[in-house]
């Protein structure tokens, strides 16, 4: 398994991604807008409930990758957690779309916080040994971008779903269809949790990783921190990840009160996803032919100018004017969710150069992590943007300032942070050839031990 993958393993691991994108993407698209409009509080006040649920992940993720990491079973280090953690995630999934019989703002606040802290902590025993499983699979350079491919044709598949079955289910997000949207959350919450179950049975871990010595937790902290390819791909990924976790917080107001197309949700929405699956074959052909950062360079400069376009769309633009503008940018959202995602798990060979250990569950850990720090401030930010610049729940005229804070975060915030992805994937210390010596040196070594 070093080598070359079959088709079967890559769709068996790739089909899991779905459950993770189903979970992420409704609560990115769709949990602000459900606390503002249907729970009825100010942005102020859902901006503490999530920033509060979101900040237990500071502790929660490097603990548990770490964990992960010095798990020994029958099983493996990372399969067992797939097998018991799809229920927890389904229940706690389902907690959040609630609206509890509470009328004190305070109160409902503290509820979204708790529900939220217990998701994270339920999604973080899936979806870090699922991660981290990705270097385990193959150490091949191309191969991992080609299984990474797979994994994001179901990640892209999950957000096309998410950003259209939802908005049938509930219809509009208004206080009298809050029995819509708990339906909404049970329904997904245990359609998220099958695939890891397919997974579990469809994988299969390697023994030489498995009987490799368990790492201390600060070996693992400062085996991250000395990786400079590592430090490098988490600000390419981080960078990325947070421009689209503000894009989806913010997406359904821009279409909702900028654009006044509020209907043609489920128009708008799945032209971007589906674009983005026919486009994940482009950027594995860009990545084969020169390299991955190269790759993300081209990909994500395009989308950063697609998105500074879209800001100039109003109620007056023409339908199809704005489904090409989203065909672009479901080019540039396809490189964005595949590219960051395998540069990422090159640095595990470095590690394991340098170190003689391999950290996989603590820099995925890390990974996450700081994507959830960046995006517990950000994604409160826009909220309190929100509320800085006048927004008024469930009116049909947003005032001028409230639209134009809409704008700001849609295109010039997202653009800037694509830029800065860009600037670290150029400096990005670990090409294809430098790699594939690492791999090579790597197992010599491991042939001498044998």
């Amino acid at each position: 398994m070093s080598g070359e993958l079959t088709q079967r393993e890559k769709w068996m691991y790739g089909v899991g991604d779905i459950g993770f994108s189903l979970t992420t993407t409704i609560l990115g698209a769709y949990f602000a807008i459900f606390l503002t409009d249907v729970v009825g509080l100010r942005p102020g006040i859902a901006a503490v409930a999530v920033f509060i649920g979101k900040s237990w992940d500071y502790i929660n993720d490097p603990l548990f990758g770490h964990i992960s990491d010095r798990t020994r079973t029958r099983w493996g280090r990372r399969r067992p957690y797939l097998l018991f953690g799809a229920l927890p995630l389904a229940l706690t999934f389902t907690m959040l779309w609630w609206r509890p019989s509470l009328e004190n703002p305070i109160a409902l606040a503290g509820y979204y916080s708790l529900a939220y802290l217990l998701y994270e902590a339920a999604a973080t025993i899936l979806y870090m040994p699922y991660f981290a499983l990705t270097p385990e699979l193959t150490s091949d350079y191309d191969e991992r971008t080609s299984l990474t491919s797979y994994r994001m044709f179901f990640s892209i598949l999950g957000s096309l779903l998410s950003f259209t079955l939802p908005l049938m289910i509930v219809g509009s997000f208004a206080p009298e269809n809050a029995g819509r949207v708990f339906l909404m959350g049970l329904f997904f919450g245990f359609l998220a949790a099958a695939p890891m179950l397919v997974v579990f049975f469809g994988t299969e871990e390697r023994d030489v990783y498995i009987e490799l010595d368990k790492p201390t937790l600060w070996q693992s902290l400062k085996a991250a921190w000395d990786n400079r390819p590592f430090r490098y791909s988490l600000a390419i990924f981080l960078a990325t990840w947070i421009s689209v976790d503000v894009l989806q917080s913010m997406l359904l107001f821009f279409i909702k009160y900028v654009v006044r197309r509020e209907s043609q949700n489920d128009v708008i929405m799945a032209t971007i996803f589906v674009v983005a699956i026919f486009a994940l074959p482009i950027w594995n052909w860009v990545s084969k032919r020169w390299s991955k950062r190269w790759a993300y360079i081209y990909g994500i400069a395009f989308w950063a100018v697609v998105q500074m376009v879209l800001i100039t769309v109003n109620p007056q633009t023409s339908l199809w004017v704005i489904l090409f503008l989203c065909t672009l940018a479901g080019v540039g959202v396809a490189a964005a969710h595949v590219l960051p995602w395998a540069i990422l798990p090159d640095a595990i060979e470095w590690d394991e150069y340098q170190t003689g250990k391999r950290h996989e569950g603590m820099f995925y850990s890390l990974t996450t992590l700081t994507r959830k720090i960046a995006s517990s401030v950000a994604i409160p930010l826009v909220l309190l943007l929100l509320e800085f610049t006048g927004y008024q729940p469930n009116v049909s005229q947003q005032p001028s300032q409230a639209l134009l804070g809409i704008r700001l975060v849609i295109g010039p915030l997202p653009a800037l942070l694509l830029a800065v992805g860009i600037f670290f994937a150029y400096k990005y210390p670990l090409d294809r050839e430098h790699f594939t010596q690492i791999v090579k040196e790597l197992k010599l070594r491991r042939a001498k031990q044998e």
